[in-house]
């Protein structure tokens, strides 16, 4: 395509993406859905440009405020994910003129909220939460996040796994602490692959890959993956347990259990039985009560710590729906915490990065059961082996606390109970 279309459609899928009414990879794949013409350079150009608007959205909107013409068209301009000589090829001189003008603004001139890009709300109590750690962090979620995978443990050692995609033209490194994780520079066709049909590796960040390695399922356990959505660490517990036991995958969501569906196919495993549930107190669960060996809650939440690959939910979640989440969040974990055998371990995780979503969370349900004893979560990681279990955790090391900027993963926390013996 000539760069002058690909600029316009690039300003027509970011209209649409900033009217924030659906998520952005929704927008974005139902465009391409209608556009079906484009290739996939196109597609890639369109993608990255609309992202890297909405990562530095409050930036690019300072900057476009000196330009003229079209509003999308102007952070388009801004956000162009191709080579600037490309981008050069689309533009008249009134345009290049302004965009030499922004390329020459010096950061160090720039406010705070234009240089960390996020809302005041969400701002704020992360500066009290990291201190002068907060700027590295910003920039973090400003960029694009690596691409991990987890090695079906069932079928196949991730050594092979590594050497099969070397084969392939892919460059992938063993994830420096999830013992089943390879991370991919770029975003190569997997699906495409062998070691992808036959169930070989799952897309999954590493940070999501280690919540299941603290949850310990084992061999013939009665398990259950409270918040189950598309299954990914459903799929990680299944291989940890060999295929035995049972292990059930409840969701509110029908629609979200569907897509667990092929990739448990592929996955080879037999000791799955998702069930879609109408809410956390559902009979499926009363009739469980008393007689799980391991629970997993990924509570559902603002999914802040994933700001990298869904940059729109900063301008699409408020104050507001984060205090809704939060009651849910606690009533989850609580009727969660009921289906557990005495002896039985409790992992309540979250993407988000706020303390009001985790160890607020973490503390009142504490507080409320004293029947469940709090586990150290550096313990339970050293126990299986995990690298440098300390640094993953938070003071005193009882919570898992991943941060972007330090350990390449999505934001996540999780905290873990043993219920008392009787």
């Amino acid at each position: 395509m000539h760069p002058k279309a690909v600029l316009e459609a690039c300003a027509e899928l970011l209209a649409q993406v900033l009217r924030f009414d659906h998520p952005a990879d929704s927008v974005v794949s139902h465009y391409f859905r209608e556009h079906r013409s484009l290739g996939p350079r196109e597609r890639a150009t369109l993608a990255e440009t609309a992202y890297a608007v909405l990562r530095r959205k409050l930036l690019f909107e300072h900057l476009a405020a000196s330009g003229s013409g079209a509003r999308e068209r102007r952070l388009a301009i801004l956000g162009f994910a191709a080579p600037r000589e490309f981008l050069l090829g689309a533009l008249n001189e009134q345009e290049q003129a302004w965009l030499a003008h922004c390329d020459a603004v010096d950061p160090a001139t720039l406010s705070e909220r234009h240089r960390h890009n996020l809302p005041e709300w969400l701002a704020e109590p992360l500066k009290a939460q990291l201190g002068a750690d907060f700027w590295p962090l910003a920039e973090s979620l400003n960029q694009t996040a690596p691409l991990d995978l987890r090695v079906n443990a069932l079928t196949d050692k991730r050594e092979d796994v590594q050497k099969e995609l070397k084969l392939a033209g892919i460059v992938a490194t063993p994830t420096p602490y999830s013992p089943w994780g390879l991370r991919i520079a770029g975003k190569p066709a997997l699906t495409k692959l062998d070691a992808f049909a036959r169930g070989a590796v799952e897309v999954q960040d590493e940070g999501s890959q280690l919540l299941a390695l603290l949850t310990d399922a084992r061999r013939g356990q009665m398990v259950v993956d409270f918040c189950a959505g598309a299954g990914g660490k459903t799929l990680a517990l299944g291989a940890a347990m060999r295929n035995t036991g049972r292990l059930y995958a409840f969701d509110v969501s029908a629609h979200r259990l569907d897509k667990l569906k092929p990739r448990l196919a592929r996955s080879k495993l037999s000791n799955v039985h998702p069930a879609a549930i109408a809410h956390e107190r559902d009979d499926r669960i009363k009739r469980l009560a008393g007689k799980i060996d391991r629970v997993i809650v990924d509570a559902p939440c603002s999914g802040l710590g994933t700001l990298r690959r869904n940059p729109d939910l900063k301008w699409r979640q408020t104050p507001q729906g984060l205090a809704e989440l939060t009651a849910k969040q606690a009533a989850i974990l609580a009727s969660a915490a009921r289906l557990l055998k005495p002896g039985g371990r409790i992992v309540y995780a979250t993407c988000s990065l706020l303390r009001a979503e985790n160890e607020d969370i973490a503390a009142a349900f504490g507080t409320a059961h004293p029947g469940y004893r709090r586990l150290a979560v550096q313990e339970l990681l050293e126990a299986a082996k995990v690298p440098d279990a300390a640094s993953l955790c938070g003071e005193g090391g009882m919570d898992l606390r991943l941060w972007p900027h330090r350990h390449a993963t999505d934001g996540f926390y999780a905290a873990a109970w043993e219920k008392a013996q009787d």
